[in-house]
């Protein structure tokens, strides 16, 4: 069942810009200077059923590749464990293209993601200008087992978050989990524009809101999550084969190049 590495793509950053940041997955460990990780089991706002945590058998690096493994076995009150990655007080990021290649789950109830939250997020802060949604989130890519064809891209912020997220629905006429595709949003002062293989398949703006705030000015910090179950998720295929695994090739930032 192990994923052979996908054939490598150069670093190409696009025109006028440089590459500021990556990780290339291609150690033995994960770089602890990029990714730390939350932990618990209280089903994370969506009534997820996995456990996160910060074990090699939930998240490490195999043949250049993040391996985020879902398990069945019971842990900490659990009956899953799983592992969500992020890089918070780490590296974080305003602008640019960001970009990671990925080959995301199959299997009815599972929901891999890759996302972005604004960087003052603390949710243990009383101040509104911390918490979700005011502090904006971007979903760069999610993925849900029961729609094999299809990924999202979405941004939440205060008035507009859960079912009223801007989110944008993209068929494929092909299975997304069968390979390793990339997912990138070019994001500047202008808006956020989704990519799929570099195909632009959504954009928003700041005047596409109407009357509600525009949170994305500010720096983010990214999130790599594999989920199950959960108001997305959806219900269980009680058929699903564990452990099942999600898996990353790179994550990238490119920005303008500084002017000389």
């Amino acid at each position: 069942r192990q994923v052979q590495p996908p054939a490598p793509i150069p670093i190409q950053p696009p025109e006028g810009m440089e590459l500021v940041w990556s990780d290339e997955f291609d150690g033995d460990e994960i770089d602890r200077t990029n990714w730390t990780y939350d932990i618990g089991g209280w089903g994370w706002g969506n009534g997820e059923a996995q456990y996160y945590t910060d074990r090699p058998e939930n998240a490490r690096l195999e043949d250049g590749l993040l391996v985020i493994e879902l398990r069945d076995e019971s842990f900490e009150d659990s009956q899953y464990t799983s592992a969500r990655l992020k890089t918070q007080g780490l590296r974080e990021f305003q602008y640019g293209r960001l970009e990671a290649r990925l080959k995301v789950t199959s299997g009815i109830g599972t929901w891999p993601a890759f996302w972005m939250l604004g960087a003052e997020f603390d949710a243990d802060s009383d101040e509104p200008r911390k918490q979700w949604p005011n502090v904006g989130e971007i979903d760069i890519m999610e993925y849900v087992g029961r729609e094999p064809d299809l990924v999202l891209g979405t941004i939440h912020g205060p008035g507009y978050a859960g079912a009223g997220g801007r989110s944008k629905w993209n068929r494929q006429d092909f299975d997304i989990a069968d390979d390793f595709h990339t997912f990138a949003i070019d994001w500047d002062a202008e808006g956020i524009r989704w990519f799929f293989d570099d195909e632009l398949y959504f954009e928003i703006g700041p005047d596409d809101l109407g009357e509600r705030e525009w949170v994305f000015d500010q720096p983010f910090f990214f999130i790599l999550t594999l989920a199950l179950g959960g108001n997305l998720g959806g219900i269980l295929d009680s058929e699903l084969e564990y452990p099942i695994r999600y898996y990353a090739d790179y994550v990238r930032v490119y920005q303008p190049t500084s002017d000389t």
